[in-house]
């Protein structure tokens, strides 16, 4: 039975990575090992992994992620002048979501998502 997913994500800098999402994204920094972090916010965990060499233009990296209360998610991130995908402005879809994207520094894509009502 699987219970909890959490996905890796390539890091070329770490201090840039911890800065973009503990600073700009409100998560918390659950562990560094060095060239591992674990970062949380509420029940979300993503593990970034050491990858000095990535090219951030040939990253397909990203994760979708359920929320409650895009709206106010989209409007605080928007408030605190976090960048939004130049193609993700928070838009109703055909499928039945409301979503908005991110690019994080190494460009992996965040997609944040709510069951329309």
């Amino acid at each position: 039975m699987l219970t909890e997913i959490h996905p890796k994500l390539p890091m070329r800098d770490k201090t840039k990575t911890i800065a973009y999402y503990v600073d700009g994204l409100g998560f918390t920094l659950l562990s560094d090992y060095g060239d591992y972090l674990l970062l949380t916010k509420d029940q979300i965990e993503l593990h970034f992994f050491a990858f000095p060499t990535l090219l951030p233009e040939e990253n397909y990296g990203g994760v979708y992620i359920r929320v409650n209360g895009i709206e106010k998610w989209y409007e605080s991130l928007l408030h605190e002048n976090i960048a939004i995908h130049p193609n993700g402005a928070l838009a109703e879809k055909p499928w039945g979501q409301k979503e908005f994207s991110l690019l994080d520094p190494d460009f992996n894509l965040l997609t944040f998502g709510e069951t329309s009502a």
